[in-house]
This record gives structure tokens, sequence and C-alpha cells, in this order.
């Protein structure tokens, strides 16, 4: 009786996996190519110029505009695109396709938007150091938008809720609930956009930039310090700080007299309170009845005192060790400071300061 070879199934189930590989694949390119879900909140997006166009990829998906750099990379390189994308500050709406982003990217800064839209747009600059107060008018006078609206927004952190990177503690005597949560940066934005929709872009910039720093939630937690509690050192590092070198130490310094503890004794605290920038503080003021007088009340004031900047996000993050618990400013015009362990060297270091300004 003749048998009758079976024929192998190892070719089909071959086939079949190729075929599953090649649509996953395709499924997936799919989902990648997408646009993101849409927004009728535009993004401010930055090309400095000498930019590459990998670079400006790699930051469309850093700010959530696209899903894949490396296949808008693909795109562009299949269309032969990005060799034309202008440098400056380009008006993004998150929901628009490649095509969409890659014109806009095409055009002059502030030429057009995403949405296929010619709008309006104004550029605001919001300095590092300034509080609620300073950058209300700031955008009132850059951008028309009313000035006691956005101050009475900053007394709102529940519209912000899902916006802010943690949530805002209810301190007795915090003045303005959001400062230090408006991150100081460069912005452009739609001249129809409302005060509520900048305040948003700003609020949204501080979760952004904190998430940029790398291992940021697990130098938080290495700290001991709430959100709130870093945005608050941060701010006073900003006010007290003039050269970046100096930042990390004087984060040490204030983190020693923390855990001495001692009051904090900060000049600027004071000027807060008062509401007011004064030249030379008075020993009457230092007297001022409030929850930001350091002089007057151990530990950290209830919430920041301005918009601190990254850098000073980042010292008072990761401080520089040291026993120093005093520092005195140049009076040279360096901005730098003289550092002291104890008050008596901290007494020689102002009279040498005093003396370098003469």
């Amino acid at each position: 009786m003749t048998k009758t070879k079976k024929r192998s199934k190892a070719p089909l189930a071959f086939f079949l996996i190729i075929l599953l590989l090649v649509a996953s694949i395709g499924a997936f390119v799919y989902a990648s190519m997408r646009p993101v879900p849409v927004s009728d909140q535009a993004v401010a997006f930055e090309i400095a110029e000498g930019t590459g166009t990998a670079g400006i990829a790699d930051r469309l998906q850093e700010e959530g505009l696209i899903r894949s750099a490396l296949l808008y990379k693909i795109y562009l390189r299949i269309e032969n695109e990005g060799s034309s994308f202008k440098a400056g500050t380009h008006e993004l709406f998150p929901g628009s396709d490649y095509a969409a982003i890659t014109a806009v990217l095409n055009e002059k800064a502030g030429a057009a938007s995403a949405s296929g839209d010619q709008q309006g747009s104004v550029k605001v600059t919001i300095p590092e150091g300034f509080t609620i107060k300073q950058i209300a008018e700031r955008l009132s006078e850059t951008g028309g938008w009313d000035a006691k609206t956005i101050r009475q927004l900053t007394r709102e952190p529940e519209k912000f809720a899902d916006d802010l990177p943690a949530g805002v503690p209810d301190n007795e005597g915090l003045q303005y609930a959001l400062e230090g949560y408006l991150f100081p940066d460069t912005y452009e934005f739609s001249t129809d956009a409302t005060e509520e929709d900048v305040v948003r872009r700003l609020v949204q910039e501080t979760g952004k930039k904190l998430q940029s720093i790398p291992d940021f939630d697990n130098l938080l937690k290495e700290r001991g310090l709430t959100v709130h509690e870093l945005l608050t050192a941060a701010s006073l590092i900003e006010r007290e700080a003039v050269v970046d070198s100096e930042r990390p130490l004087i984060a040490g310094v204030i983190y020693n007299r923390l855990n001495d503890p001692m009051k904090l004794q900060i000049d600027a605290t004071v000027q807060y309170a008062l509401g007011e920038q004064k030249e030379r503080l008075l020993y009457s003021d230092l007297e001022i009845d409030s929850p930001y007088n350091t002089y007057k009340n151990e530990g950290l004031p209830p919430g920041p005192i301005a918009s601190p900047s990254l850098k000073s996000i980042e010292a008072a993050l990761q401080p520089e060790a040291s026993d120093y618990f005093f520092y005195v400013t140049k009076k040279d015009g360096s901005g730098e400071h003289l550092f002291a362990k104890t008050f008596a060297e901290h007494e020689k270091n102002i009279e040498e300061s005093n003396a370098g300004g003469n």
C-alpha cells in the first residue's frame, strides 16, 4: 500500500505570522500618525535659529502636538519637507495633521495657525522673578487683558485643577493661590484669547517644565517636599540669587536654616508682604504682621513670592551641601555673595561687602 506524504503546515503558519506582523505594524503606524486630540487652545511653538529638523520633530512630540517624532521625520523625508521651516514662535493647534503642522512651520512666525485661519497674535515675555501683580500688569500692557481679572483668576485654583502639577494647599494667608505657578517665558497668544486662556497656558507650562527635569518625581520625594513647597523655596532662590552658579549654594543655606531650625530672614519675603519693592528696608518694615515675613515666622512662607526660573527650581531640588548659614551680597556690582558659617563670620563679611562698595 502506497503511503500518502503529508504536506507540512509550516509554510502556512509562517505566512500567517508574517501577515499578522504586517497588520500589527500597519495598525501601529496608523495609530501613531493620527493627530492628537483636538483643542482650540493654541500652543506657542518656538523654533530657535539653527535648530535641525530632527530636533523640531522631537520638540513637537514633547509638546504633545504629534504622537511620534520618528514617523513625522519619515513623513518629512518622503514629502521632501523640513528644509524651509522658519525660526521664530509659531501658533499650533493640537489636533492638526502632519500637513497642517508642516504648512505653519514653513510660514513666517505668527503668519498663520494650524487651524488654517489667519489670526492676529501677540507676543508677551514674562521675566523670571515676576510676581502675579507684575505679570498681570505686563499682560495688560502688552496684550490688553484685564489685570484685575487675571489677579482674580489666580485666586481660583479650582478652575485650573486639571492643569496644575499638584493641588494647591489652602494655606492661611496665601495671597494668590497661583503665585509661582505661572511660568516665566516668552509666549505668543491669539488676540482673541481670554484672560482664563492666558492664565491656563502659563500654568500648563509650569507643569511641562517640572516634568522636563530628569527623575523629577524621585528627586522631589528624596527632598521630602511637595510641589508647592518646592516652588516656594525656588521663588526665594530666584529673588536672592543673581549669579546662576550660586543658586544651588543659596538653596543649601535656605535648607540649612529650615533644618536647624532658624528663621530664614529673607528680605524678599518682606518686600512681598509690603506689596512694593523698596530699595532699602527699614527696621520697622521687618515688623510687618504677615505670614510672609520670614523675620518673624519660622519656616517657609505660605506660598511662592514670585515665578521661579527652571534653574532656581533645579537648585531647590538639588541644593549644594555646605555648612553655611549666612550670606550677604557683595557691593561690587557682581551680584555675587559672601557666605559664612557663623554669625561672627557673617558680620565680617558685611564689613567687607560695605568696604567693597565704597
